[in-house]
C-alpha cells in the first residue's frame, strides 16, 4: 500500500514510517497539517494515518477538506491522545474510518488500515491505474490507452507488483523472490520476462512506462515521474 503519515510528534512519525516501510509499504510523511494536506490532495495514497492535534491545521480539518472538497474516499485512520467519546465522534463526523488512541501498538495501526482498505476494495472495481495503463484484477484484463494487452502469467505477476509499488523502484531480488520463491532461477529468467513485459507495454507507444534502474531493479511510471 501507499501510506501517508501526518503526525507532528517526531518519534511517533519516524517509528510509523520505519515500521510500514519494513512491512513492504511505500510511505511518505508530514510533520504539520498544511504539508500533510498538500500531500494528501496532490498524490495518490491508499491510506492516511492522521493525528488530530497538528500545527497549522488540525486533523479534523484535513479530514473534512479531503471528504468535502477533494471528494476523496481514501482510508483515514485518526490518532489522538484524547480518548473521550466526543473526540471520537468528532473524527467520525468529518469522515474518519477509524480512530485509535495513543499509546498504541504499531501492528494494531497496520491491522486497522488493512481492514479499512480491504472493506473499501471489496466495494470497488479493483482496477489499478498508472498513467494510461489499466489492470483490472477481477477480470485480469490489461489495456493501455484503451488498447488490450495480452501477458503470460509471470508477466502479469510482475506487472501487478510494479503497479502496486509505482512510482517506486522494486528490487530485482524482490521480483525474483515473488515469482520463483524458494526455487531460485537464473537472472536471465527475470530479464527475459521484463523484456517481454516492456515490449507489450511500451513498444506501440511513444512514452515508455517500464524503466530499468541499473544495479537495483525496475519501476513503472510515466516518464516525467521517472526523471524526478
Amino acid at each position: 500500500m501507499k501510506i501517508l503519515i501526518i503526525e507532528d510528534n517526531r518519534d511517533i512519525h519516524d517509528n510509523l514510517m520505519e515500521f510500514f516501510a519494513l512491512k513492504g509499504h511505500a510511505v511518505e510523511g508530514a510533520l504539520d497539517g498544511l504539508s500533510g494536506l498538500h500531500l494528501a490532495a496532490s498524490k495518490e495514497f491508499d491510506a492516511i494515518v492522521l493525528d488530530v492535534m497538528l500545527p497549522g491545521i488540525d486533523g479534523n480539518q484535513i479530514c473534512r477538506s479531503l471528504r468535502e472538497h477533494s471528494k476523496s474516499d481514501i482510508a483515514i485512520v485518526m490518532l489522538s491522545a484524547r480518548d473521550q467519546l466526543e473526540d471520537r465522534l468528532a473524527g467520525f463526523k468529518v469522515g474518519a474510518d477509524d480512530f485509535v488512541t495513543k499509546p498504541f501498538a504499531m501492528s494494531e495501526i497496520l491491522a486497522r488500515i488493512e481492514a479499512v482498505v480491504s472493506r473499501r476494495v471489496g466495494k470497488m472495481n479493483r482496477t489499478m491505474v498508472v498513467a494510461d495503463l489499466q489492470f483490472n484484477l477481477d477480470t485480469m484484463e490489461i489495456s493501455r490507452a484503451g488498447i488490450p494487452i495480452k501477458l503470460n502469467p509471470t508477466c502479469m505477476k510482475l506487472l501487478e507488483t510494479l503497479m502496486r509499488r509505482s512510482p517506486h523502484v522494486v528490487k530485482r531480488t524482490e521480483l525474483e523472490d515473488l515469482i520463483w520463491g524458494r526455487h531460485p532461477t537464473s537472472s536471465d529468467s527475470l530479464r527475459s520476462n521484463i523484456h517481454m513485459l516492456r515490449r507489450a507495454l511500451d513498444k506501440a507507444f511513444e512514452e515508455p512506462l517500464l524503466h530499468t534502474v541499473h544495479g537495483i531493479g525496475y519501476k513503472l511510471c510515466a516518464l516525467n515521474t521517472a526523471l524526478q
